[in-house]
């Protein structure tokens, strides 16, 4: 267990880490080709410490309800199953016997330890799978991006659930182990069968435009008769253990989210500028963006909903991966490695600056 840093500088000390990590790679950027062998070797030896040194801080720091907030409530259960009692919920059944088998063998820390690896790892594969010796690029923004620490510290679950979605994209071509992967999400978390099915919706049908096209439209409903899509999705009881909870709760957000919604179209427009400005034709990146424009639209038709951060966070832990696909699959720039720099740059200062300034 790291305990010997003052909880109220962990996560300070986290993104002032990756602050360095992206100036270093900035300047690689600016001096080194792409191509370029020490620009390789660097993405490679610095791309594995971070993998190792973020599951580690994450995984065994500690156990704090004040500054890790849900986390003592899982320390707790843990604590009730180490005792030798039945699961406790009846809800997540499948999360609590995990813990429950968990509590016979390991310790509580190497038990969230296990959860950093569940949800970081899956971040590596994906980046590694898909991008290959660029690797480093995707997984880092995955690192830096604006909800990455909540979920990893506090909604644990959720973020578990989501990265088990990304390892099962990543077996794009082993049906039989991505299908595995998504009913594992949604075992870990249930409001991830938004997610899976929006996936699946795109096996069916893949067009770009139609998908962009809807959710450009859901936006002057949701301005219009954004009451009316709470009350009809909660009436059906959509996935009612947790996204019907968001949708009627007491503690409603309040009004329409311009802010929210202008963060989730910096994806938007990254999809469109690259399939239909630059004809960039891939299809595995078709799934991924209309997926995300799918679960993006809905978000947006009860953006006043109860908790809707934590609903948009069912299309935000895809933003990093929709926006650096291209760049990484195809040269558009002359000069490509310094315009990706600029994107790390522009992508962790958003987080840097909602973390360190505006909260």
């Amino acid at each position: 267990m790291i305990d010997f840093i003052p909880l109220e500088y962990y996560f300070r000390i986290y993104i002032n880490f990756c602050l360095i990590v992206v100036l270093l790679t900035v300047v690689h950027s600016h001096l080194l080709d792409l191509d370029d062998k020490r620009n390789l070797i660097y993405l490679n030896l610095t791309g594995y410490i971070l993998l190792i040194l973020s599951i580690f801080y994450i995984g065994w720091r500690p156990v704090s309800g004040k500054y890790f907030i849900d986390m003592s409530t899982y320390a707790h259960h843990y604590e009730y199953y180490q005792a030798g009692n039945p699961i406790v919920s009846e809800k997540d059944v499948f999360f609590h016997i995990v813990m429950q088998i968990s509590s016979k063998i390991m310790s509580v820390n190497n038990f969230f330890l296990l959860c950093a690896i569940v949800y970081i790892f899956p971040m590596y594969r994906i980046s590694k799978k898909f991008f290959k010796e660029y690797w480093f690029y995707a997984f880092f923004i995955f690192l830096v991006s604006f909800q990455f620490w909540p979920y990893g510290v506090n909604g644990i679950r959720n973020g578990m659930g989501t990265s088990l979605f990304l390892l099962g994209i990543s077996f794009y071509d082993k049906k039989f182990w991505m299908g595995i992967f998504m009913v594992l999400a949604i075992l870990i978390h249930q409001s991830l069968m938004l997610p899976v099915l929006a996936f699946v919706a795109t096996l069916v049908y893949n067009k770009p435009k139609a998908f962009l096209t809807g959710w450009l439209i859901t936006i002057p409903l949701s301005l219009g008769a954004g009451s009316l899509f709470e009350t009809f999705f909660t009436a059906m009881g959509f996935a009612e253990d947790r996204l019907g909870a968001y949708l009627s709760g007491e503690d409603a957000a309040g009004g329409f989210r311009f802010d929210f919604l202008l963060y989730s179209a910096s994806a938007v427009f990254t999809g469109w500028y690259f399939i239909f400005k630059r004809d960039f034709n891939d299809k595995v990146y078709n799934h991924i963006f209309n997926t995300y424009l799918l679960i993006n639209a809905f978000w947006i038709l009860v953006i006043r909903a109860n908790f809707s951060n934590r609903f948009a966070y069912l299309s935000w832990f895809m933003i990093g991966l929709v926006i650096i696909y291209p760049f990484l699959k195809e040269r558009f720039y002359i000069y490509q490695h310094v315009i990706i720099g600029r994107v790390l740059v522009l992508y962790f200062a958003f987080t840097y600056f909602m973390y360190m300034i505006y909260y």
